[in-house]
Protein backbone atom coordinates (compact mmCIF):
# COMPACT_ATOMS: atom_id res chain seq x y z
CA UNK A 1 0.00 0.00 0.00
CA UNK A 2 1.76 3.37 -0.95
CA UNK A 3 1.33 6.00 1.61
CA UNK A 4 -0.88 8.55 0.76
CA UNK A 5 0.25 12.49 -0.08
CA UNK A 6 -0.91 13.37 3.75
CA UNK A 7 1.44 10.95 5.52
CA UNK A 8 4.24 11.93 2.75
CA UNK A 9 4.00 15.51 4.30
CA UNK A 10 3.53 14.32 8.04
CA UNK A 11 7.16 12.55 7.78
CA UNK A 12 9.39 15.40 6.61
CA UNK A 13 9.64 17.04 9.48
CA UNK A 14 11.03 13.65 10.96
CA UNK A 15 12.96 13.25 7.72
CA UNK A 16 14.63 16.64 8.36
CA UNK A 17 14.98 15.81 11.83
CA UNK A 18 17.37 12.38 10.54
CA UNK A 19 19.39 14.51 8.01
CA UNK A 20 20.50 17.02 10.47
CA UNK A 21 20.82 15.04 13.46
CA UNK A 22 19.44 16.76 16.30
CA UNK A 23 15.91 17.54 17.20
CA UNK A 24 15.46 21.13 17.07
CA UNK A 25 16.65 24.17 15.45
CA UNK A 26 20.04 24.60 18.11
CA UNK A 27 20.33 28.18 16.32
CA UNK A 28 17.14 29.53 16.70
CA UNK A 29 16.78 27.63 20.48
CA UNK A 30 19.94 27.69 22.17
CA UNK A 31 20.70 27.15 25.57
CA UNK A 32 23.38 30.38 26.09
CA UNK A 33 22.49 34.12 26.24
CA UNK A 34 24.86 35.44 23.49
CA UNK A 35 23.44 32.42 20.80
CA UNK A 36 20.10 33.52 21.39
CA UNK A 37 20.46 37.36 20.74
CA UNK A 38 22.18 35.93 17.75
CA UNK A 39 19.43 33.46 17.28
CA UNK A 40 16.56 36.65 17.78
CA UNK A 41 18.90 38.76 15.02
CA UNK A 42 18.56 35.87 12.25
CA UNK A 43 14.62 36.08 13.16
CA UNK A 44 14.47 39.97 12.62
CA UNK A 45 16.33 40.04 10.01
CA UNK A 46 14.63 37.27 8.07
CA UNK A 47 11.00 38.78 9.07
CA UNK A 48 12.01 42.26 7.51
CA UNK A 49 13.09 40.22 4.46
CA UNK A 50 9.95 38.91 3.89
CA UNK A 51 8.17 42.03 4.58
CA UNK A 52 9.06 42.61 1.05
CA UNK A 53 9.36 38.77 -0.52
CA UNK A 54 6.12 37.85 0.68
CA UNK A 55 3.64 40.73 -0.87
CA UNK A 56 5.65 40.41 -4.48
CA UNK A 57 4.79 36.70 -4.81
CA UNK A 58 1.44 37.22 -3.95
CA UNK A 59 1.06 39.97 -6.01
CA UNK A 60 3.05 38.30 -9.13
CA UNK A 61 0.45 35.11 -8.37
CA UNK A 62 -2.41 37.72 -7.97
CA UNK A 63 -1.62 39.24 -11.35
CA UNK A 64 -0.95 35.93 -12.94
CA UNK A 65 -4.37 35.03 -12.19
CA UNK A 66 -6.37 38.41 -12.72
CA UNK A 67 -5.22 39.15 -16.33
CA UNK A 68 -4.94 35.32 -17.59
CA UNK A 69 -6.31 34.95 -21.10
CA UNK A 70 -9.68 35.38 -21.20
CA UNK A 71 -9.98 37.04 -17.94
CA UNK A 72 -12.69 40.08 -18.22
CA UNK A 73 -9.84 42.37 -16.27
CA UNK A 74 -7.25 41.54 -19.52
CA UNK A 75 -9.96 43.40 -21.51
CA UNK A 76 -11.73 46.26 -19.32
CA UNK A 77 -7.99 47.21 -17.67
CA UNK A 78 -6.17 46.94 -20.16
CA UNK A 79 -4.44 50.49 -20.84
CA UNK A 80 -1.26 50.63 -23.37
CA UNK A 81 -0.75 54.31 -22.54
CA UNK A 82 0.04 54.01 -19.14
CA UNK A 83 3.92 54.58 -18.20
CA UNK A 84 3.87 56.20 -14.56
CA UNK A 85 2.26 56.66 -11.06
CA UNK A 86 3.90 58.43 -8.19
CA UNK A 87 1.81 56.92 -5.79
CA UNK A 88 2.94 52.95 -7.14
CA UNK A 89 6.67 54.48 -7.37
CA UNK A 90 6.55 55.69 -3.71
CA UNK A 91 5.06 52.25 -2.47
CA UNK A 92 7.89 50.38 -4.66
CA UNK A 93 10.83 52.46 -3.44
CA UNK A 94 10.13 53.56 0.01
CA UNK A 95 9.14 50.03 1.61
CA UNK A 96 12.49 48.93 0.81
CA UNK A 97 14.18 51.64 1.44
CA UNK A 98 12.76 51.81 5.10
CA UNK A 99 13.01 48.05 5.83
CA UNK A 100 16.57 48.83 4.45
CA UNK A 101 17.28 51.67 6.73
CA UNK A 102 15.99 49.24 9.33
CA UNK A 103 18.55 46.19 9.17
CA UNK A 104 21.44 48.98 8.77
CA UNK A 105 20.34 50.20 12.06
CA UNK A 106 20.01 46.55 13.80
CA UNK A 107 23.21 44.73 12.11
CA UNK A 108 25.32 48.22 13.44
CA UNK A 109 24.19 48.18 16.91
CA UNK A 110 24.20 44.45 17.03
CA UNK A 111 27.72 43.98 15.60
CA UNK A 112 28.92 46.32 18.21
CA UNK A 113 26.68 44.74 20.81
CA UNK A 114 27.54 40.82 20.12
CA UNK A 115 31.09 41.39 19.42
CA UNK A 116 33.36 38.45 20.32
CA UNK A 117 36.01 40.73 22.12
CA UNK A 118 33.41 42.58 24.23
CA UNK A 119 33.18 41.03 27.70
CA UNK A 120 29.32 40.34 28.57
CA UNK A 121 26.91 42.93 29.88
CA UNK A 122 24.39 40.17 31.51
CA UNK A 123 23.87 36.80 32.42
CA UNK A 124 20.67 36.44 30.62
CA UNK A 125 17.46 38.21 29.54
CA UNK A 126 15.85 37.75 33.38
CA UNK A 127 19.28 37.92 34.91
CA UNK A 128 22.02 40.64 35.76
CA UNK A 129 25.38 40.44 35.70
CA UNK A 130 26.78 40.12 39.25
CA UNK A 131 29.80 42.78 40.89
CA UNK A 132 32.58 41.44 40.51
CA UNK A 133 32.15 38.39 38.68
CA UNK A 134 35.52 36.42 37.46
CA UNK A 135 34.88 35.04 34.07
CA UNK A 136 36.26 31.34 33.47
CA UNK A 137 39.49 32.32 31.46
CA UNK A 138 39.62 28.93 29.00
CA UNK A 139 42.53 28.69 26.59
CA UNK A 140 41.96 27.10 22.84
CA UNK A 141 44.07 25.35 20.57
CA UNK A 142 43.07 24.07 17.76
CA UNK A 143 45.43 20.57 16.08
CA UNK A 144 45.38 18.83 13.66
CA UNK A 145 42.28 17.02 14.14
CA UNK A 146 41.45 17.49 17.76
CA UNK A 147 40.41 20.05 19.97
CA UNK A 148 43.12 21.32 23.22
CA UNK A 149 41.57 23.60 26.49
CA UNK A 150 43.28 24.94 29.08
CA UNK A 151 41.88 25.79 32.08
CA UNK A 152 44.76 28.09 33.26
CA UNK A 153 42.88 29.21 37.02
CA UNK A 154 42.21 25.20 37.53
CA UNK A 155 45.60 24.29 36.55
CA UNK A 156 44.55 21.44 34.13
CA UNK A 157 43.93 21.11 30.77
CA UNK A 158 41.26 18.43 28.56
CA UNK A 159 41.49 17.30 24.51
CA UNK A 160 37.63 17.02 22.81
CA UNK A 161 36.15 17.38 26.06
CA UNK A 162 35.17 20.87 28.20
CA UNK A 163 33.20 21.85 31.03
CA UNK A 164 31.81 25.31 32.58
CA UNK A 165 29.61 26.36 35.31
CA UNK A 166 26.19 27.61 34.17
CA UNK A 167 25.72 31.20 34.36
CA UNK A 168 29.33 32.16 35.20
CA UNK A 169 30.99 34.47 32.55
CA UNK A 170 33.80 32.55 30.12
CA UNK A 171 36.12 34.05 28.19
CA UNK A 172 38.29 32.08 25.43
CA UNK A 173 41.59 33.08 24.40
CA UNK A 174 42.02 31.02 20.84
CA UNK A 175 44.68 30.17 18.47
CA UNK A 176 46.35 27.28 16.10
CA UNK A 177 49.05 25.20 16.12
CA UNK A 178 49.50 24.59 12.47
CA UNK A 179 46.29 25.98 10.21
CA UNK A 180 43.55 28.03 10.02
CA UNK A 181 40.62 26.82 11.82
CA UNK A 182 36.96 27.80 13.30
CA UNK A 183 35.81 27.11 16.68
CA UNK A 184 32.15 26.77 17.07
CA UNK A 185 29.26 25.31 20.00
CA UNK A 186 25.81 26.35 18.54
CA UNK A 187 24.41 26.49 21.50
CA UNK A 188 27.04 28.96 23.21
CA UNK A 189 27.60 31.56 20.77
CA UNK A 190 29.00 32.08 17.27
CA UNK A 191 32.05 30.81 15.54
CA UNK A 192 35.51 32.56 16.23
CA UNK A 193 38.48 31.48 14.13
CA UNK A 194 42.06 30.36 15.04
CA UNK A 195 45.06 31.48 13.45
CA UNK A 196 48.47 30.32 14.50
CA UNK A 197 51.13 32.62 15.36
CA UNK A 198 47.82 34.94 16.62
CA UNK A 199 45.64 35.17 19.04
CA UNK A 200 41.49 35.51 18.99
CA UNK A 201 38.60 36.05 21.42
CA UNK A 202 35.54 35.22 22.27
CA UNK A 203 33.07 35.85 25.26
CA UNK A 204 30.03 33.91 26.18
CA UNK A 205 27.92 32.02 28.72
CA UNK A 206 25.58 28.60 29.00
CA UNK A 207 22.39 29.24 30.90
CA UNK A 208 21.37 25.97 30.83
CA UNK A 209 22.82 22.26 32.14
CA UNK A 210 23.37 19.57 29.50
CA UNK A 211 25.78 18.06 26.80
CA UNK A 212 26.41 19.91 23.74
CA UNK A 213 27.97 19.78 20.48
CA UNK A 214 31.54 21.59 19.68
CA UNK A 215 32.57 21.73 16.25
CA UNK A 216 34.95 23.01 13.98
CA UNK A 217 33.14 24.77 10.94
CA UNK A 218 35.90 25.34 8.80
CA UNK A 219 37.50 22.73 6.11
CA UNK A 220 41.26 22.21 7.56
CA UNK A 221 41.90 18.44 6.12
CA UNK A 222 41.59 14.91 6.68
CA UNK A 223 40.52 14.86 10.01
CA UNK A 224 38.09 17.31 9.34
CA UNK A 225 34.89 15.78 10.04
CA UNK A 226 36.10 14.02 13.29
CA UNK A 227 37.27 17.39 15.13
CA UNK A 228 33.99 17.44 17.40
CA UNK A 229 34.19 17.78 21.36
CA UNK A 230 31.69 17.81 23.95
CA UNK A 231 30.66 21.38 25.71
CA UNK A 232 29.08 20.87 29.51
CA UNK A 233 27.27 22.87 30.90
CA UNK A 234 27.09 22.22 35.19
CA UNK A 235 26.68 23.53 38.28
CA UNK A 236 29.28 24.70 40.29
CA UNK A 237 29.73 21.63 42.43
CA UNK A 238 29.69 19.16 39.49
CA UNK A 239 32.14 21.29 37.60
CA UNK A 240 34.69 21.37 40.77
CA UNK A 241 34.26 17.41 40.89
CA UNK A 242 34.99 17.42 36.72
CA UNK A 243 38.54 19.75 37.93
CA UNK A 244 39.30 17.08 40.11
CA UNK A 245 38.90 13.42 38.19
CA UNK A 246 41.39 15.84 35.48
CA UNK A 247 43.56 16.33 38.43
CA UNK A 248 43.79 12.77 39.56
CA UNK A 249 43.48 10.75 36.07
CA UNK A 250 45.96 12.94 34.06
CA UNK A 251 49.12 13.44 33.19
CA UNK A 252 51.09 16.57 33.44
CA UNK A 253 50.98 18.56 30.37
CA UNK A 254 54.57 19.62 29.49
CA UNK A 255 56.01 21.02 26.35
CA UNK A 256 57.23 17.64 24.86
CA UNK A 257 53.17 16.07 25.47
CA UNK A 258 52.12 18.87 24.01
CA UNK A 259 54.65 18.09 20.87
CA UNK A 260 53.44 14.78 20.82
CA UNK A 261 49.58 15.33 20.95
CA UNK A 262 50.38 17.80 18.17
CA UNK A 263 51.10 15.01 15.49
CA UNK A 264 48.24 14.67 13.36
CA UNK A 265 45.34 12.52 14.70
CA UNK A 266 42.22 11.35 13.77
CA UNK A 267 39.04 10.94 15.59
CA UNK A 268 41.05 11.31 18.95
CA UNK A 269 39.69 10.39 22.04
CA UNK A 270 39.33 12.64 25.08
CA UNK A 271 41.97 13.05 27.03
CA UNK A 272 42.83 15.01 30.51
CA UNK A 273 46.12 16.46 31.92
CA UNK A 274 46.35 17.02 35.70
CA UNK A 275 48.90 20.01 35.13
CA UNK A 276 50.10 21.94 32.19
CA UNK A 277 53.47 23.51 32.04
CA UNK A 278 53.34 27.65 32.69
CA UNK A 279 53.54 30.16 29.95
CA UNK A 280 52.73 26.97 27.54
CA UNK A 281 49.66 28.63 25.70
CA UNK A 282 51.79 31.84 25.19
CA UNK A 283 54.43 29.74 23.59
CA UNK A 284 51.87 27.83 21.19
CA UNK A 285 50.39 31.15 20.24
CA UNK A 286 54.66 32.54 19.97
CA UNK A 287 55.33 29.01 17.55
CA UNK A 288 58.24 28.63 19.53
CA UNK A 289 57.10 25.45 22.25
CA UNK A 290 60.19 23.46 20.28
CA UNK A 291 63.67 23.82 22.61
CA UNK A 292 66.00 26.47 21.42
CA UNK A 293 63.05 27.95 18.93
CA UNK A 294 62.32 31.97 18.93
CA UNK A 295 59.21 33.01 19.68
CA UNK A 296 57.06 35.23 17.42
CA UNK A 297 57.43 38.11 19.68
CA UNK A 298 60.91 38.28 19.98
CA UNK A 299 61.25 37.92 16.28
CA UNK A 300 59.81 41.07 15.86
CA UNK A 301 61.56 42.88 18.85
CA UNK A 302 64.33 41.92 16.78
CA UNK A 303 62.99 43.35 13.58
CA UNK A 304 62.04 46.14 14.81
CA UNK A 305 65.11 46.80 16.94
CA UNK A 306 67.07 46.59 13.11
CA UNK A 307 64.50 49.10 11.14
CA UNK A 308 65.28 51.61 14.08
CA UNK A 309 68.91 51.43 14.35
CA UNK A 310 68.99 51.30 10.21
CA UNK A 311 66.58 54.49 10.28
CA UNK A 312 69.31 55.92 12.70
CA UNK A 313 72.12 55.29 10.83
CA UNK A 314 70.73 56.50 7.70
CA UNK A 315 69.48 59.57 9.56
CA UNK A 316 73.30 59.79 11.01
CA UNK A 317 74.64 59.85 6.98
CA UNK A 318 71.77 62.12 6.22
CA UNK A 319 73.37 64.65 8.26
CA UNK A 320 76.82 64.15 7.84
CA UNK A 321 76.05 64.41 4.16
CA UNK A 322 74.53 67.86 4.89
CA UNK A 323 77.36 68.76 6.91
CA UNK A 324 79.97 68.55 4.27
CA UNK A 325 78.16 69.76 1.23
CA UNK A 326 76.78 72.61 3.31
CA UNK A 327 76.35 76.01 1.59
CA UNK A 328 79.19 77.53 2.64
CA UNK A 329 81.81 74.72 1.22
CA UNK A 330 79.29 74.66 -2.12
CA UNK A 331 81.85 77.62 -3.60
CA UNK A 332 85.29 76.23 -3.01
CA UNK A 333 84.55 72.80 -3.88
CA UNK A 334 83.30 73.48 -7.08
CA UNK A 335 86.11 76.44 -8.09
CA UNK A 336 88.45 75.60 -10.55
CA UNK A 337 91.88 75.91 -8.86
CA UNK A 338 94.92 77.97 -9.79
Amino acid sequence: MRPTTPLRLAALPLLASLLTGCSKLVVLNPAGDVAAQQGDLVVIATVLMLLIIVPVIALTLWFAWRYRQGSRHAETDYAPDWHHSTKLELVIWAAPLVIIIALGAITWITTHKLDPYRPLDRISEQKALPENVKPLEVQVVSLDWKWLFVLPEQGIATVNELAAPVDRPIRFTLTSSTTMNAFYVPDLAGMIYTMPGMQTELNAVINQPGVFRGMSSHYSGAGFSGMNFRFHGLSEQDFEQWVARAKAEGQPLTRQAYLALAKPSERHPVERFSSVEAGLFDRVVGLCVEEGKTCMHQVMALDASRNRAHRSARALEAAAAQEICSADDTLPTFTARP
